[in-house]
């Protein structure tokens, strides 16, 4: 365009900026070129600066005179010596009182989050009436009350403001609830509040699942192998616990393992004790006490046969006494062993569940107790017991006594090949299904004499529970009902005859013993009562003080009516009637309860099999891992030093799919079963948990959630 305007009687130089440039309008990188334009005449440097001045070009004066423009660059050239001199000094000044700021950034947070706390719980209080004071109510711990006094006493003297006043109030609302934790209760009551909070003074679960929870996925996990590593993990996080807590992090995972480290070293414990009864570590056994088989055969039978039976009855091989601690290390080397293991952990499995059930029906008794009602007790907690115990309970014993009465020795009858199965027993007693016994045949199929009519009567008890706990408790609050709106319309008629009469009430005794009335008690002369001036007829007012007299009896000496008598008796009979309106949702929700309670009793009680169910499957893959990886490496590993290194390999392949699958996944997998079982089949048998946390005013709560933000940014 210069070339144009001018003819050609430019000369241009241009050169591009290798370092960008900050615009200071928008302070973005700004790459620019600086370019020198030579002319003559004044009609060409119109032109030129028009140009420029159309690109927006910014443009300097260039001296004619050489020593000028020397002189104009050294002194631009100082100008910038200057301004870096300036710029680093700033910089060096800037960095200093950063690093000095650096050292109180978290106090002054620390006092910036304090008192952004406080003004806004100071937002949440009103005004007095006379403006010099404010007032509020809160929910203070009884155990804190002298806490608060004293730190309202000291907060008084040092800031000589007026004394504060704390009343203790009486309220219709639930409070909130509030339960002490340490450490190690913290994990276990964050279990239970997941699945609800408490109602107040409501039982909490969370002491009884310290025990029952790691106890639980013990049974699943039973190996002292994986229980010692899951315990040295647990305590590793235990015994760094300061340090691990001080490094603030947000990886989820992370938070929760450590969360739960007290959680993770009592499983780890009890799958290790677990492990000792099953006598299982790694899949393999200890012989700790010596067996209490013992084999007879000689070399050449051994070599000649695959399999060799060991009778139980035969004291040469087997020495009558079962093994001191745990399970007997000969079932390890056994073909049969799956059988036997699934019969020994079934069973345990269903006795382990039916005491857990019954111990949460067991203590619904003290929250009936606790919120006063007492009809829950004979009408829901009796009736689920007998039903519990008459069919569950029941199987129980049956196991005992198959365990404790059949065996190698005695009878024939008492042999194991005449043992009943239980399982078609219990189905034969719901089907009410009888056997007979033929003359002549060693084995009966019952256990005992007297078998049949035993369980037709816990059977007869058991359904009588149903209706019990369907129809009673509706009824007895139907009746409850009726009896009070009878009560309530009593007294709406005795208030609603005369204003006067529900304050002549307060003067019967002395009306009754004065001369006038006995001497007219038959007449229709009209009385007159001195102190309230009420006058009525005689015959009406007797008849009006039996009939106050049945309320009265009905309410256990509470018939008292005074002024504003009438707005009360309205508000009982709506009481009443809104009572009487909920009589089909009670019927509705009584009937939803009962069918949960006979079903869930059922349900659950298989529900607990999976605690058979998991610590077989735990057992059956850790046998693979040892036999499929390394096993192959101790007989296949070859000699020198090759095999050294195949077997090293081999071991950290079998070691790293141990902690992965073994310990990680069946550890969470039972751990998530075992959540479940204390979720739906322990608590639901007492607890409600409606209720809504205690969250108190503290600045240590505050300033971890503070910095947890700060760590999520």
């Amino acid at each position: 365009m210069l070339w144009r305007a001018c003819r050609g009687n430019v000369f241009l130089r241009q050169a591009e900026m290798d370092d960008p440039l900050e615009d200071p309008a928008s302070g973005e990188q700004v790459y620019k070129s600086v370019f020198i334009i030579f002319f003559q005449g004044d009609h060409l440097k119109m032109r030129v600066k028009k140009i420029c001045e159309g690109f927006r070009a910014t443009m300097y004066p260039c001296p004619e005179a050489p020593a000028d423009r020397r002189e104009m660059a050294m002194g631009v050239k100082t100008r910038l010596d200057d301004l870096n001199t300036v710029l680093s000094q700033t910089q060096d000044h800037r960095h200093r009182v950063l690093v000095s700021a650096a050292r109180n950034i978290r106090a002054w947070m620390m006092k910036v989050w304090k008192i952004k706390s406080i003004y806004h719980t100071l937002n949440m209080f009103n005004l007095d009436v006379i403006q010099n004071g404010l007032i509020a109510e809160c929910w203070i711990p009884v155990a804190n009350l002298e806490d608060v006094q004293l730190a309202l006493r000291r907060g008084t003297e040092k800031s000589g403001s007026l004394p504060a006043i704390l009343n203790r109030l009486s309220t219709h609302e639930a409070p909130p609830t509030f339960h002490r934790t340490n450490k190690f209760t913290k994990a276990f009551q964050t279990l239970i509040d997941s699945y609800g909070v408490a109602t107040y003074r409501e039982i909490n679960p969370a002491p009884y699942t310290i025990i029952t929870f790691p106890f639980l996925f013990a049974v699943m996990f039973g190996d002292v192998g994986h229980g010692i590593i899951m315990a040295l993990f647990g305590g590793w996080m235990v015994w760094r616990e300061k340090p691990l807590a001080a490094k603030k992090t947000d990886n989820e995972i992370w938070n929760i393992f450590f969360g739960g480290r007290y959680i993770i070293l009592l499983m780890g414990l009890f799958s290790m004790y677990t492990g000792l009864i099953y006598n299982d570590i790694f899949s393999k056994s200890m012989n700790l006490f010596g067996s209490s088989w013992h084999g007879v055969y000689d070399e050449s039978t051994i070599e000649h046969n695959k399999e060799l039976i060991l009778d139980p009855g035969n004291r040469e091989q087997y020495s009558q006494t079962p093994y001191p601690f745990g399970l007997d290390p000969m079932w390890q080397l056994s073909t049969n062993k799956i059988n036997f293991y699934n019969s020994y952990k079934m069973k345990i499995s269903i006795i382990f569940g039916i005491i857990h059930m019954m111990f949460g029906v067991i203590l619904s008794v003290w929250n009936h107790r606790f919120f006063d009602r007492s009809m829950n007790i004979y009408c829901e907690f009796i009736p689920q017991v007998l039903f519990l115990t008459c069919l569950f309970v029941y199987m129980v014993f049956l196991v005992f006594h198959k365990w404790v009465w059949y065996g190698a020795l005695g009878t024939v009858s008492q042999s194991s090949s005449c043992a009943p199965s239980i399982l078609i027993t219990f189905i034969n007693m719901v089907l009410v299904k009888g056997y007979q016994d033929h003359e002549g045949e060693d084995c009966s199929p019952y256990m005992f004499a007297g078998q049949f009519g035993i369980q037709r009567f816990l059977l007869i008890v058991a359904l009588l529970c149903v209706p019990w706990m369907l129809c009673v408790k509706p009824f007895l609050l139907h009746r409850n009902n009726k009896r009070r709106q009878l009560e309530t319309s009593t007294k709406n008629n005795l208030s609603s005859k005369t204003n006067f009469q529900g304050r002549c009430y307060r003067h019967r005794s002395e009306l009754l013993q004065s001369k006038e009335v006995r001497g007219n008690k038959n007449s229709d002369a009209f009385i007159v009562c001195e102190k309230c001036e009420y006058s009525s007829n005689m015959k009406q007012k007797e008849k009006d003080y039996q009939d106050y007299d049945k309320v009265t009896q009905a309410n256990g000496g509470e018939g008292m009516v005074e002024e504003g008598g009438e707005a009360a008796a309205a508000a009982a009979a709506a009481a009443v009637t809104e009572e009487l309106h909920d009589m089909g949702e009670v019927m509705i929700h009584q009937g939803i309860h009962t069918i949960e309670y006979v079903l869930g009793s059922v349900s659950h009680t298989a529900s607990y099999l999976r605690l058979w169910a998991l610590s077989l499957a735990h057992a059956q893959l850790s046998e693979v891992l040892w036999s499929m990886v390394l096993q192959i490496g101790l007989t296949s590993g070859g000699e020198g030093g090759s095999g050294g290194i195949v077997m090293y390999l081999i071991f950290a392949f079998w070691a790293f799919l141990t902690v992965a699958i073994l310990v990680l996944m069946e550890g969470l997998s039972a751990f998530l079963h075992t959540l479940r079982l204390h979720w739906v089949e322990f608590q639901s048998k007492f607890y409600g948990g409606t209720g809504y946390p205690f969250v108190p005013f503290a600045f240590e709560t505050i300033l971890d959630q503070a910095e947890n933000a700060v760590v999520e940014q």
